[in-house]
């Protein structure tokens, strides 16, 4: 099994930010003293290169991105100020999804304990997102001859406007997202399949009707890989949830997915996503509880044919 991080990639953030960065070097720290992982499980990816970006991000904007050219308005709806940080680090997030993908399709499962940048658009970033990583890698693992079909299961408590938007011409790749139907983005895209929630949505609510989602899924779609963005966010306790799960309730929906995944042998790339918890050890507890769940359930599963 491969963990792959670049949380010593650090973003030069204003003082009071809202977006939690030391949520991921604590989450490495956790897995590493569980006695579960070994030091070698732990791996740095390269960064995503510049041809595997362009299949998913029209190229001004990433010559935008590179430069430092992004004017003030498309930094405020990433979020982040520009820096030389952001852009490797963007990069490094977004080669861990590749990288994750490319040893669960040798070896049953991988994550990377960052990534599920799902706001990024075509030809711009948004909600602390620069590129997409799921949407970069599922087009990648086809180009590469890897695989044929990818389903992106997106269980972030936000829609994944961007990987929809990204990836609506491409038949072969199924966009599955479950989220706050009144919560961001506003202006929903349209995913293969939305399963839209009510505000205050609880844990008995939640994993019905993520049942009957996944089912309408493998009923539609017969995807060899998997890109699972869990997303700690759906807790009751997140500042912009607006859900009601619990931690058990969120540990049950990991498993109901790689559960799933696992009875089809379908290999899983496992990225994290959002969480903002007040308090950053919730989040942290959340995105720890789904690496541990993967490495519980996912055993080795043979390549596709």
């Amino acid at each position: 099994m491969k963990l792959y991080y670049a949380d010593h990639f650090v973003l030069p953030l204003p003082a009071g930010h809202r977006f939690p960065m030391e949520k991921y070097s604590r989450l490495r720290s956790r897995l590493a003293a569980s006695g579960v992982f070994a030091p070698d499980d732990f791996e740095v990816p390269a960064a995503a290169d510049d041809a595997a970006i362009l299949r998913a991000h029209d190229a001004d904007y990433l010559h935008r991105v590179v430069s430092g050219t992004l004017n003030a308005a498309e930094q405020r709806r990433i979020g982040f100020p520009w820096s030389p940080q952001m852009v490797e680090r963007s990069r490094r997030s977004a080669g861990a999804t590749l990288a994750a993908c490319r040893t669960a399709l040798a070896g049953g499962w991988a994550a990377n304990l960052a990534g599920g940048t799902h706001h990024a658009h075509r030809d711009f970033g948004s909600g602390f997102c620069v590129f997409n990583d799921a949407a970069i890698a599922a087009l990648a693992m086809r180009a590469e001859g890897r695989v044929r079909r990818v389903a992106v299961i997106d269980c972030d408590v936000h829609q994944g406007d961007g990987t929809a938007a990204i990836l609506a011409e491409e038949p072969e790749v199924f966009t599955f997202s479950m989220h706050g139907a009144k919560n961001f983005p506003f202006r929903k895209a349209r995913s293969d399949l939305d399963v839209e929630l009510a505000d205050g949505t609880g844990d008995e609510d939640y994993l019905a009707a993520l049942d009957e989602g996944l089912a309408t899924l493998f009923a539609r779609f017969e995807p060899e890989l998997v890109i699972y963005l869990a997303g700690a966010d759906p807790f009751g306790g997140d500042r912009f949830g607006r859900l009601a799960l619990t931690r058990e309730g969120l540990a049950a929906r990991d498993a109901r997915v790689l559960s799933t995944c696992r009875q089809r042998g379908i290999p899983v790339a496992v990225a994290m996503a959002g969480g903002y918890a007040p308090d950053i050890d919730d989040t942290v507890s959340i995105h720890y509880e789904t690496v541990m769940t993967a490495a519980r359930i996912l055993a080795p599963c043979d390549p596709p044919l």
